[in-house]
């Protein structure tokens, strides 16, 4: 059983289902957890569920608040933060040459500069603490491309090559910064699909099945608990 007792988590994109399920596995696992969303009706719940956790609304897409954000969520934990899991994004999906502008800044504002400046936010907290972990949830699409999603994808991938980055920077300061890439998820949005679509995407998954939010809530777990030694060569 992986013990993270007295670790406090901050996870943003808490009201969504894979946000839900992340919540859940590090609960079990003994986590003081701070939930932040945008829909104040969802935290409401998962604070009427687990009467420890705590929320706090934001929208991640107010860059010049997220400093503010992390100071605020750390001191709801109690003045130390060991972990945050950057959950939260967005899709407004276009044809390249149908999207505007404004289609292309929003989902990278908030999918990929927000997480920047969240994370380099988390660093500086972490620096002091000489320890951390900080998981970036990405997609396949930023490895793999995807039709009408342009910026979504950029944005994703641009997630996976700055962390990338960040974990080589802060490495030695015993810092892990990793991605995880779901690929379809079955979730309320999945379930929305055209059944045609749906077992179009099954067909080309070699489990024939699209992944569960349990899969990724599991595998943020394992990053949560993983640790690296550091050698002196």
């Amino acid at each position: 059983m992986i013990d993270l007792k007295d670790k406090n988590i901050i996870v943003t994109g808490a009201s969504g289902g894979i946000g839900n399920s992340i919540i859940e596995k590090l609960y079990q696992a003994g986590a003081n957890i701070l939930a932040s969303g945008t829909r104040i009706e969802k935290l409401d719940e998962l604070r009427g569920k687990h009467e420890n956790i705590k929320t706090l609304k934001f929208d991640i897409s107010q860059i010049d608040k997220v400093e503010e954000f992390i100071e605020n969520s750390t001191q709801e934990l109690g003045g130390n933060l060991d972990c945050i899991v950057n959950n939260a994004g967005i899709t407004q999906d276009n044809l390249a040459i149908r999207m505007s502008l404004e289609e292309w800044q929003k989902v990278i504002d908030i999918n990929l500069t927000s997480t920047f400046l969240i994370s380099k936010s988390a660093i500086k907290k972490m620096l002091k603490n000489k320890s951390g972990k900080i998981v970036n949830i990405t997609s396949v699409v930023g490895h793999t491309g995807n039709l009408g999603q342009a910026n979504y994808t950029a944005s994703k991938a641009g997630i996976i090559a700055m962390s990338k980055s960040l974990a080589i920077e802060y490495a030695k300061k015993n810092i892990n910064i990793n991605c995880i890439s779901p690929g379809f998820i079955k979730t309320a949005m999945t379930d929305k699909l055209d059944d045609k679509f749906k077992d179009a995407i099954i067909s080309k998954i070699p489990s024939a099945r699209l992944g569960e939010p349990d899969d990724i809530a599991n595998a943020v777990l394992f990053f949560m608990f993983k640790s690296i030694k550091l050698h002196k060569w």
